[in-house]
C-alpha cells in the first residue's frame, strides 16, 4: 500500500478514536527523558486536529525546567526550532500549524514528534513533507538527538513503507504501550 493511502486510512481511524477515554501517560515520557539525557532543550509540536495533545506535557516540561521550542516550517521543506513560552504569540502557517514568532533559534537534543502511522520497529509515517526527517538528518551528524513519537494505538500498522530518507524513532508512546 502506498504511503498516501495509509495516511488517509489511519488519519480517519485516529479522528474517530475515543481520545478522551485513552490518554498518553506522560509520566512514562518524563521517566524516559530522565533516564536517557540530561539535556533540557526539547523540540515539541503544538497539536492540531486529532493529534495527541502535547499541551499538558508542555506545562509539565516547563515545570521541570525544560526549554521548549516549536518548529517553524521553512522554504524548501526545511524546519527550524524557535524557543517558545506561553507569553509569546503563535501565528498560523499556511498548513494550519501554530508556529512561534521567530525570536530565539536553537537546535533541540530531544524531539517529540507527531505520528500519522507507525510500526513495532519504530518506523514513523508523517504527513508527507519530510520536514522532521530532513531536520534529523541535518543535525544528527553534529549531535545525538533523542527521537520520541506520540501516537494512539489505533495508528499502529503492520509495516510502514520506508526509504533511505526515513528516520526511525528511539521510542514511540501510545496510551497502552512504550515501543523501544
Amino acid at each position: 500500500m502506498k504511503k498516501s493511502q495509509i495516511r488517509k486510512i489511519v488519519l480517519k481511524k485516529r479522528l474517530n478514536f475515543n481520545v478522551k477515554a485513552k490518554k498518553i501517560n506522560f509520566y512514562k515520557l518524563l521517566l524516559i527523558l530522565k533516564r536517557e539525557t540530561k539535556n533540557k532543550k526539547i523540540g515539541i509540536y503544538y497539536p492540531i486536529g486529532s493529534e495527541v495533545s502535547t499541551l499538558k506535557l508542555i506545562e509539565n516540561l516547563r515545570k521541570k525546567k525544560y526549554k521548549i521550542s516549536l518548529p517553524v516550517l521553512e522554504n524548501n521543506f526545511g524546519m527550524t526550532f524557535y524557543e517558545w513560552n506561553k507569553k509569546n504569540p503563535l501565528k498560523i502557517n499556511k498548513h494550519g500549524i501554530p508556529e512561534p514568532i521567530k525570536i530565539k533559534k536553537f537546535v533541540p537534543s530531544i524531539l517529540i514528534i507527531p505520528i500519522v502511522a507507525f510500526d513495532a520497529n519504530l518506523n514513523r509515517l508523517g504527513y508527507g513533507g519530510g520536514f522532521y526527517d530532513r531536520f534529523i538528518n541535518k543535525f544528527e551528524k553534529k549531535k545525538n538527538i533523542l527521537k520520541i513519537g506520540l501516537a494512539l494505538s489505533c495508528q499502529k500498522i503492520n509495516k510502514v513503507p520506508t526509504n533511505k530518507f526515513d528516520k526511525k524513532m528511539n521510542y514511540i508512546l501510545t496510551e497502552n504501550k512504550v515501543y523501544k
